[in-house]
């Protein structure tokens, strides 16, 4: 019990340096630091430790995917499978927010990124969506929200990191998501159709089916080198032709071509600050991996998994009540940190949990990226949703309330599907032989 109070002392410590918008290893130093210097803990060895742990190659990927997403945000493949999704629905009521819903989890199934989707589709895609009637705040709101989908359809960068921690497969940490990815796609877009039936939209005028049929060919031909991209990704990751992190790097070297001969989008100056913009950007995360690496091993070191297994059973032991906690710390997490410190952070702690109620890790890492992304459209942390707010220019008061709704209406129903329908996450999974169904 000293070490279950001991480790939620230091988390206090982490949550109050993270209110003041103290960068995040800092944070998780000074969330050791309370470790070592008020509880006592020997902290020896444990800067090498972290530092072995951040060279592994799985997180090669990481900068990797990273890269290639801001490669495909400049170069011109997002504008093309907009308008390629555009020809099919846009003509109708609602259309164009089905268009940004579904082009935005087709990025994320590029680049396994929610800013990526924010950055690349929302310049492109918040202006026409006002023009067409929509209010700035409802249309930057749906695109953010639906730029979650990066953390839930594959490859995801969150579940490699998962996948890593938990010693579990990558590959079906990946499957997991996806069907609760795509049950979110279509809630959205229904839960569009049915809001823009408020706003007073202009339409593009109708056109015979011959004609629309030809523009349909026409945008497909010229977003085909687009499409191609996600079928490279995918069909080699799941093919097993190649792992993620040769599917990251042939995704970059994909990029670079069509940006520079198909697209004409992708410049050498623009190469160049995509590379500066994501090493800087990976810098920031590897270090935030290390110290929150360092953290999580401390508090294995002391046994305090075991420790809060033992404090929650001696509480309760209900699979149906510890599913609802669980469900709330992490969206609590979600809200406070980033999906990646989340997954680094709690994992380790809580999978002897899970596995002591009977709950599978490929399960777990589900409910764990399906929570995550809902913290990251939910304040106070919602980094997203601010990235959001500065992309289409809105207020805060503004984009608030819509995005919420898409929380309450498409991710919550999505959730608790796939806390406690487990065949929703592992249907996948089973059909490769990585789980057995319950």
């Amino acid at each position: 019990m000293i070490m279950v109070s001991l480790a939620l002392a230091s988390l206090g410590v982490l949550v109050v340096l993270l209110t003041f918008g103290v960068p995040l290893p800092f944070c998780f130093g000074g969330a050791l630091a309370y470790m070592s210097i008020i509880g006592g803990v020997s902290m020896k060895g444990m800067l090498m430790w972290g530092l072995q742990q951040i060279l592994s190659p799985t997180l090669l990927c990481v900068p990797l995917f990273i890269f290639a997403g801001g490669l495909m945000g400049i170069s011109g493949i997002a504008k093309y499978l907009l308008d390629f999704v555009d020809g099919f629905v846009g003509r109708k009521k609602g259309g164009l927010g089905v268009v940004a819903t579904v082009t935005c989890a087709i990025i994320g199934a590029i680049s396994g990124s929610g800013f990526t989707g924010v950055a690349a589709t929302g310049p492109l895609l918040i202006p026409r969506m006002v023009e067409r009637g929509y209010p700035r705040g409802y249309a930057t709101a749906l695109i953010t929200d639906s730029s979650i989908l990066g953390l839930l359809i594959p490859p995801s960068v969150i579940m490699i990191v998962f996948g890593w921690v938990t010693e579990t497969s990558i590959l079906a940490c990946f499957l997991s998501t996806v069907i609760p990815g795509l049950l979110v796609t279509l809630l959205f877009s229904i839960i569009n159709l049915v809001w823009a039936r408020r706003f007073p939209l202009v339409l593009e005028p109708e056109t015979s089916k011959a004609e629309r049929r030809k523009e349909i060919m026409r945008r497909g031909w010229k977003a085909l080198p687009a499409l191609m991209m996600p079928v490279i990704i995918l069909g080699g990751i799941y093919g097993g032709v190649m792992t993620p992190t040769e599917a990251a790097s042939a995704a970059i070297i994909y990029s670079i071509p069509i940006g520079i001969w198909v697209y004409g989008g992708l410049k050498g100056k623009d190469y160049f600050r995509i590379a500066k913009d994501s090493a800087v950007s990976v810098g920031s995360i590897m270090l935030m991996i290390m110290c929150s690496m360092m953290l999580s091993q401390t508090y294995v070191m002391l046994q305090i998994p075991q420790s809060i297994v033992k404090t929650v059973f001696g509480i309760t032991q209900n699979r149906t009540l510890l599913l609802i906690l669980i469900n709330l710390l992490l969206l609590f997490v979600g809200m406070i940190v980033n999906d990646l410190t989340g997954v680094i952070l709690v994992a380790p702690l809580l999978l002897p949990l899970v596995k002591a109620i009977g709950i599978d890790p490929i399960h777990f890492a589900a409910i764990m990226g399906v929570n995550l992304a809902i913290g990251g459209v939910t304040p106070p942390y919602a980094s997203i949703l601010y990235l959001g707010m500065r992309v289409g220019d809105v207020e805060f008061t503004d984009i608030l309330g819509p995005a919420m709704m898409f929380v309450v209406l498409g991710y919550l129903p999505v959730m608790i599907m796939t806390s406690f329908w487990p065949v929703l996450s592992l249907w996948l999974p089973s059909l490769l032989g990585y789980v057995v169904l319950p």
